[in-house]
């Protein structure tokens, strides 16, 4: 990716024009439990909002797609696996993908170095004692990584899929990054917890997300791109969210050029057959306090 020229259209195959991944992060009560860690509140109110995620919202979500013939792509943190330890199982019999999410839903910048490799490798321990299986995937709480993060998701040969550098899948310091995006995630638009001071804007109407989804996916399938939805179960499993999303997956499966698939299929894809396209490198760069030009040399 040199100068101003567009790259030539990502291969997706068998022809298509565009890749469409349904994603959600099961997060529950995770965060409320990572936000409260050190003292935990009186209230009930935020923890029901979330409780609702694991007890309809799930399994409405999970039927929404059974009806649509689409395999999603679940991020599970472990803590909420390990209080439904029902979850990993039936999204695997119902031919879905599961996904790392963290162990407490834990923010990037609140944990060492060290309390993420013991935090990472103890989701996989959980995970493959429910499943029987290792999972293939990553997704960082809050979408924040760091080097240290995807040194050590490469070193146990996960994907991750946290990152924006790019709208097709690529390459980022050996790990294959599945992207996401903000614009396409529920929560930017519908999460609203109530209480003094615990929300910035109320929560949009569907119809006017609806319309910027579909928007979005226009210009992404214009350009070849990949269209990553990501909901939340305790966000979109809401009764009027589940309309808007029958809508939205109506235009999406209409476009028979548009490759529906999970992030583990998308990451595989990638690495076999597109790896030596957007093979990137990244590094946090020096301070600008540093440049020359502002140390006056």
């Amino acid at each position: 990716m040199t100068g101003l020229s567009l790259p030539a259209p990502y291969p997706w195959p068998e022809g298509r024009g565009a890749a469409f991944c349904f994603s959600v992060d099961v997060d529950a009560h995770s965060p409320w439990l990572w936000a409260n860690r050190s003292s935990m509140p009186r209230g009930l109110s935020h923890l029901e909002q979330r409780n609702f995620g694991p007890r309809l919202g799930l399994p409405r979500i999970a039927e929404l797609l059974l009806r649509h013939n689409i395999h999603g792509s679940f991020f599970v943190p472990a803590v909420v696996a390990e209080e439904y330890p029902d979850i990993l199982p039936s999204l695997l019999d119902g031919g879905h993908e599961v996904g790392l999410h963290g162990y407490f839903h834990e923010l990037a910048g609140e944990i060492t170095d060290e309390e993420f490799t013991q935090v990472l490798e103890a989701s996989v321990e959980l995970f493959e004692r429910q499943t029987g299986a290792r999972p293939k995937g990553f997704r960082s709480p809050a979408w924040e990584m760091t080097a240290h993060m995807l040194a050590e998701v490469r070193r146990l040969g996960f994907y991750d899929s946290s990152l924006m550098g790019l709208d097709t899948p690529y390459s980022i310091n050996g790990v294959t990054e599945v992207p996401v995006q903000w614009s396409t995630d529920d929560a930017i638009f519908f999460k609203f917890l109530g209480g003094a001071g615990n929300d910035r804007w109320p929560p949009l109407d569907t119809n006017q997300v609806l319309a910027a989804w579909e928007e979005e996916f226009s210009a992404i399938h214009r350009f070849g791109g990949l269209f990553m939805l990501t909901v939340h179960d305790w966000i979109s499993g809401r009764a009027p969210r589940i309309a808007m999303l029958e809508r939205f997956l109506a235009t999406v499966t209409g476009h028979a050029d548009v490759w529906i698939t999970t992030a583990g299929e998308l990451a595989t894809h990638h690495h076999t057959h597109v790896s030596k396209r957007d093979d990137l490198t990244v590094n946090v760069p020096a301070s600008l306090l540093q440049h020359p030009v502002w140390r006056g040399q």
